[in-house]
C-alpha cells in the first residue's frame, strides 16, 4: 500500500448498514441492459439483496421502460449494432425522467467499436461508471486521447490502486461517481474517495460477479440522497457478501449459491454491530 492509498478512508460500517436499509425499504425496479453471458446471475444477484429486476431489451420497448424504472444499467459486454441503439434509446429516455444510470465499459481499451460506444456514452453523463483497472484507466485515456491502458478481455492487468488517480480524473470529467474494483475497491467522485477493502479472489473466478455488482450499484442509485455513499455501499455489501459465502464453498462451482444467500441474509443491523 502506498502512502497515498494509506491515506484513502474506509467505508464506515454505518453508512453500508443505512444505504442497504434504504435499498430494501425502496425495493427499487432496476432496468438491466447487460452483457448476455450474465442475465440470470444478474437477475439473481438483484433479487437477493432486494431490488427488482427487469431485463427488458427490445428496442421497441426499453424507453417506454427506462422511463418508469428506478436506475437503468448499461453494459456494453455482449455489445452488437442492435444493442447499442436500443441502450442509446433507454438512456436518452433515463435522462429524460431523471432516472440514473450507470455505465459498465466492459472490455473497453481492448476493442476500438465498444470504446468508441463508452466514451460517446458519458457525454450524455452517467450517474456512475464501475469498471475494472485497465477498463477504468482506457476510458479515462480514450476520453483524454494520451493515455496507455492494460487490458485482457474482460479482466484486468493493472490494479484497482494504480487506477485511483485515473478514477478520480473521470469523476471530476463526467460528474459520474466512479468505482474502481479489485482487491480492494476504490469509489471516488473526484474529491473524495472511499475504501472498501473487502472480498475475496474466488469472486473473480465465478462469471459475472463484476456485471451483476453493477446491477447493484445501479439499485443502490436510485433515489439516493449522496451517491458517492451508495456506490461504496454497493461495493462494500457484495464484497462482504463474498467473504461470507467462501466459508461454505469448495470452488467456483460452490460458491454461487452460498453468495447469493449471503446478501439474502444480510441485514444493516449485523453491519452497524461491526462499528462497536
Amino acid at each position: 500500500m502506498t502512502q497515498a492509498t494509506a491515506l484513502i478512508p474506509e467505508l464506515p460500517f454505518s453508512i453500508i448498514a443505512d444505504e442497504l436499509e434504504r435499498l430494501r425499504l425502496n425495493t427499487p425496479l432496476v432496468h438491466v441492459l447487460t452483457n448476455e453471458v450474465v442475465q440470470c446471475f444478474t437477475a439473481n444477484t438483484l433479487l437477493a439483496i432486494g431490488a427488482s429486476p427487469a431485463m427488458v431489451v427490445a428496442r421497441e420497448e426499453v424507453a417506454q421502460f427506462a422511463a418508469i424504472a428506478d436506475a437503468l444499467l448499461i453494459n456494453v459486454g455482449t455489445l452488437y449494432s442492435e444493442r447499442l441503439a436500443a441502450m442509446g434509446l433507454a438512456i436518452a429516455a433515463a435522462n429524460a425522467a431523471g432516472t440514473p444510470w450507470v455505465l459498465d465499459p466492459v472490455a473497453v481499451g481492448v476493442l476500438q467499436y465498444r470504446t468508441d460506444a463508452a466514451v460517446n456514452m458519458l457525454a450524455s453523463k452517467p450517474a456512475a461508471i464501475r469498471g475494472n483497472g485497465s477498463e477504468i484507466l482506457a476510458l479515462a485515456a480514450a476520453l483524454n486521447r494520451n493515455a496507455a491502458s492494460g487490458g485482457k478481455g474482460v479482466d484486468s492487468t493493472i490494479s484497482s490502486q494504480s487506477a485511483i488517480v485515473a478514477a478520480q480524473q473521470l469523476a471530476l470529467a463526467t460528474g459520474a461517481i466512479v468505482a474502481v474494483t479489485g482487491a480492494t475497491d476504490y469509489i471516488t467522485d473526484g474529491e473524495q474517495t472511499w475504501a472498501a477493502p473487502w472480498g475475496h479472489a474466488m469472486m473473480t473466478r465465478v462469471v459475472g460477479t463484476g456485471c451483476a455488482l453493477s446491477a447493484v450499484v445501479a439499485a443502490f442509485l436510485a433515489d439516493a440522497p449522496n451517491r458517492l455513499n451508495a456506490v461504496a455501499a454497493a461495493c462494500a455489501v457484495m464484497a462482504i457478501a463474498g467473504e461470507r459465502a467462501i466459508e461454505c464453498s469448495d470452488g467456483p462451482g460452490t460458491f454461487v449459491a452460498p453468495f447469493l444467500d449471503a446478501l439474502h441474509v444480510i441485514h444493516p443491523a449485523q453491519l452497524r454491530s461491526y462499528s462497536v
